[in-house]
């Protein structure tokens, strides 16, 4: 199962770089203030995650979910608090969240096994 998560990571971290490689400024303005919004400021970092994950659960973005799901997980974010994460999300969202949940408890669990 942990195999699935550093699939994602390091597919995430090869296209980065091409996509970064291109020296498009707009897209390299982009992914540098996405960087900057989820630094430590007046809001911690693990306040801003999952912020990061309810938005992109309701958003139905699972690239998105998988990505502050490990973030959260390095911050620290307990699984009590994850559930009421998803209960956010699932209230914002309706009921079309729910495949999103299932697939992000499961990604859940896969980072609490590594």
């Amino acid at each position: 199962m942990a195999n699935a998560i550093q699939e994602f990571n390091d597919y995430r971290a090869k296209m980065n770089e091409v996509i970064l490689g291109k020296q498009n400024k707009v897209i390299n303005r982009l992914f540098n203030l996405d960087t900057n919004t989820y630094a430590e400021g007046a809001l911690s970092t693990k306040t801003k995650e999952m912020l990061g994950l309810v938005a992109s659960m309701v958003l139905r973005c699972d690239d998105c979910i998988k990505y502050h799901l490990g973030k959260a997980y390095d911050e620290g974010v307990t699984t009590e608090e994850m559930y009421e994460i998803f209960a956010v999300a699932n209230i914002v969202g309706g009921t079309i969240v729910i495949p999103h949940t299932r697939r992000a408890a499961e990604y859940w669990e896969e980072l609490q096994a590594q």
